[in-house]
């Protein structure tokens, strides 16, 4: 066991030593760090499960390290690789970019589901570049770049694991270096999925096909998947595959939004009983606030968490309305959700296009301003790695009591958009951000109705979603106000990116 087990708690050690047996069945000796050749036909499946703060990312973070100093091969979803018949590979994969981005924040070199299914197709001259980064390739010379800016790409990579950076560091451009994207036809090794609760089955088997080997990382307390009719993935797997975490790690062991979470496990808690705990947590801690309103500054990258889809329209309308936006166009710096993408069949380049650089249903986004041609936008999509992109875009403004959106401009077709000011506690699992304002009046509209999911009173569920995707303050909203902006809206915070593909010059 590594040096990074020593800190391990029982359950968590225990987790470790039966996956490693799993990974030592499938010919990856963590022990001894020896590897032999991938076998077809075998097939494992386990689940790490527990709620907020029992340690499933410090597990996933600390097996991937084994893996690599195992000499495993870890494969992102810019770059693969020389396929050999001895090389045994990783990917860390999340269901939407924002659960990706919290797991490379933390050092874990997480991808989308997508960006696995969807691979790039590098130009030959760059390629070269990708191998040497790898380590599979000695320095090339390529025309047109000069040794600076090579170290500048190995710098960059050292750093952080993405090929696309460092090509992008070196003065190159996505157009310049991918030529197109393709679906994934040969599966690869080993599979880590993080946020596996929200998975569904159709995309577990999908998963399967792809990886022999699959260890899935998941939220038990967690909202069910639409399409799941109340179950998880995970809780169809022989108890034997199914690893539970029970007692909490996190470093701040004292962190009261923790506490919250875990207070709504006891049966006999109410909701009134619950907001008197967390008005005492506020009067003792500042990263638990009792909110009179709505915060419209931490909306625009934060959005509002509800229940109620009636809510989230008023607080969309509500937060344009305060800060000016016109109803014929959109401000730079105005959220965004993407709902889906329109394209014919005859598309489909497009929509590999698309989904490959991040655009996916459920994808958060900021509006930049306009494209170039009629119907397009400027988009950073947050969480990915490449994040500016143009598209087509259909972009849908919901109004209160109107049965059709309001379409402030639209393409005749392409990636398809709603408002993000505020968004449902089901569409925010996976995300997690620095503030969250959770609107309370929506959760005691569950309590009152007495809905329960899985056994358990859909208030709690709700509750316990939305309160710990805070990663270091909960707002608690307990009225129906919005207070006035303290700046207009602007995009100056978005780090800057490398130049995107050249989607909308396409025909």
């Amino acid at each position: 066991m590594t040096n990074q087990a020593l800190t391990y708690s029982p359950d968590q050690a225990e987790a470790h030593d039966r996956i490693s047996q799993m990974l030592r069945g499938a010919g990856v000796d963590l022990d001894d760090s020896m590897l032999t050749p991938l076998q077809e036909g075998k097939q494992a499946v386990m689940a790490v499960v527990g709620k907020a703060g029992s340690g499933k990312t410090l597990l996933l973070a600390a097996l991937y390290h084994a893996l690599e100093e195992a000499g495993v091969d870890i494969v992102s979803g810019d770059y693969e690789g020389r396929k050999r018949p001895d090389r045994r590979t990783l990917a860390i994969l999340a269901p939407t970019n924002k659960a990706a981005s919290v797991l490379r924040l933390r050092g874990v070199p997480a991808t989308t589901i997508h960006r696995i299914l969807y691979t790039p197709v590098y130009h030959p001259e760059y390629e070269k570049i990708a191998e040497w980064l790898a380590g599979q390739g000695e320095r090339p010379v390529i025309e047109g770049l000069t040794d600076l800016a090579l170290d500048r790409a190995l710098a960059f990579y050292q750093g952080q694991k993405s090929i696309p950076g460092a090509l992008a560091a070196a003065g190159l451009r996505g157009s310049d270096f991918i030529t197109g994207w393709k679906r994934r036809d040969d599966p690869l090794d080993i599979g880590f999925v993080d946020e596996a609760s929200m998975l569904d089955e159709k995309q577990l088997d999908d998963l399967k096909d792809i990886f022999p080997t699959l260890l899935l990382f998941g939220d038990p307390a967690q909202l069910a998947p639409v399409k799941s009719q109340g179950g998880m993935v995970f809780e169809g797997l022989p108890a034997p595959a199914r690893l539970e975490l029970s007692r909490v790690h996190r470093q701040d062991a004292d962190n009261p939004i923790l506490d919250l979470a875990h207070a709504l496990a006891d049966p006999a808690l109410e909701f009134h009983d619950f907001e008197r705990m967390i008005e005492q947590a506020a009067a003792r801690d500042e990263r638990v606030q009792w909110a009179q309103r709505v915060e419209v500054d931490l909306m625009a990258r934060s959005p509002v968490l509800v229940w109620r889809n009636a809510t989230r329209i008023r607080l969309i309308n509500a937060f344009r309305a305060v800060h000016g936006a016109p109803e014929t166009e959109l401000l730079p710096g105005e959220p965004l959700i993407c709902d889906g993408i329109e394209l014919p069949l005859k598309h489909r380049k497009k929509r590999l296009d698309l989904e490959a650089r991040g655009l996916i249903k459920g994808a958060q986004v900021v509006y930049l301003g306009p494209g170039r041609r009629p119907g397009f936008s400027r988009l950073h999509v947050v969480g990915a790695e490449d994040p500016q992109v143009s598209a087509a875009s259909i972009i849908k403004i919901e109004k209160p009591d109107e049965e059709e959106p309001f379409i402030p401009f639209a393409a005749n077709m392409g990636a398809t958009f709603l408002h993000g000011a505020a968004v449902t506690i089901h569409k925010a699992q996976g995300s997690q951000w620095r503030d969250v304002q959770v609107f309370s009046p929506d959760i005691y509209a569950a309590a009152r109705m007495g809905r329960s999911e899985a056994g358990q009173p859909l208030w709690k569920r709700l509750a316990y979603v939305a309160i710990t995707r805070a990663e270091e303050r909960l707002h608690w909203v307990v009225r129906n106000r919005l207070s006035k902006p303290s700046v207009p809206l602007g995009v100056d915070d978005l780090k800057a990116a490398p130049a995107p593909l050249k989607l909308e010059e396409e025909e």
